[in-house]
């Protein structure tokens, strides 16, 4: 009788350890010039396909706020980020769309003890930016080709497009005054750069969605970690030197199985975290 009772009580808390755990926790991190409201169709959605899931729709940062400087994003939405993996042991899920997308990465380098097990990257420039296209949504007097006399100085750099503004022209400048994607990237080599490996590689899985109709992402292949070299060809990032010396880990996520690389034409910039087709067919399956 005692080992039968002992049994049927292990079922049930097994069997409510299992209810109780559904869907991870799914944070979201909105984009430049918008906030949290811009996020949520998207979270909606998943909490109508995937009840019961808690979903945080990170407020900070927004509007002309999203153009401070990337550091201090990072700070301020990481520690939020930690406050709720503390509260969610068993992992939490995030996706950052466009330059959310990118801060997302490098929160999960620079807070490497997080528990994100799904990260998932839209339309962001995680290689960098450098177009037209993009600069006049924030900027509409000012050009890609004079764009570095701005962004590559101690002025521009409290921005966070300046942060991430990569121009193939200006690579020794980029260099010289780029205080942000260098240093994430491990272009530029500094005592974070074993903690921003590590972030990464902590992660389950890590989506990097794009495609050829952006229209805002330039070159669009930076969403995949793509990027322009100084004759402004594409490289695709399996021959970029941060994939073959597996600077951040992309190496190594991708040899394990763990880097998807999601490509969807005839979708515009502004629907990636809209399209209800686009979220059930790329984004819910990869939250368990």
């Amino acid at each position: 009788m005692g080992i039968t009772f002992q049994l049927c009580v292990l079922a049930f808390l097994l069997t409510f350890a299992g209810y109780s755990a559904g869907f991870k926790p799914v944070v979201l991190l909105h984009g430049i010039l918008s906030g949290s409201e811009n996020m949520v169709s998207l979270g909606q959605e998943i909490e109508r396909e995937h009840p019961d899931t808690k979903v945080y729709n990170c407020d900070k940062f927004s509007g002309w706020n999203s153009l401070e400087s990337a550091w201090r994003q990072i700070k301020e939405i990481g520690e939020y980020l930690m406050t709720i993996c503390k509260l969610h042991p068993e992992g939490v899920h995030l996706i950052g769309y466009s330059q959310g997308g990118l801060l997302a990465r490098a929160i999960l380098q620079s807070f490497p003890d997080h528990n994100v097990k799904t990260f998932i990257s839209l339309s962001a420039p995680q290689a960098g930016q450098y177009g037209t296209s993009f600069l006049h949504l924030i900027f509409p007097d000012l050009m890609a080709k004079t764009a570095f006399e701005l962004f590559y100085s101690r002025v521009g750099q409290h921005t966070s497009v300046g942060n991430y503004w990569n121009d193939p022209y200006k690579q020794e400048l980029y260099y010289e005054y780029s205080t942000f994607l260098p240093y994430v990237n491990n272009e530029i080599m500094s005592a974070n750069s074993s903690n921003f490996k590590e972030g990464l590689l902590k992660l389950k899985r890590m989506i990097l969605v794009g495609g050829p109709n952006d229209g805002v992402i330039t070159p669009w292949q930076s969403s995949h970690f793509g990027y322009f070299n100084g004759s402004l060809d594409v490289i695709p990032l399996e021959e970029r030197p941060i994939f073959t010396t597996d600077a951040i880990g992309l190496k190594t996520l991708s040899d394990d199985g763990r880097l998807v690389l999601v490509t969807v034409p005839h979708v515009n910039h502004f629907q990636w975290h809209r399209r209800k087709s686009l979220i059930r067919k790329y984004i819910l399956p990869h939250l368990d």
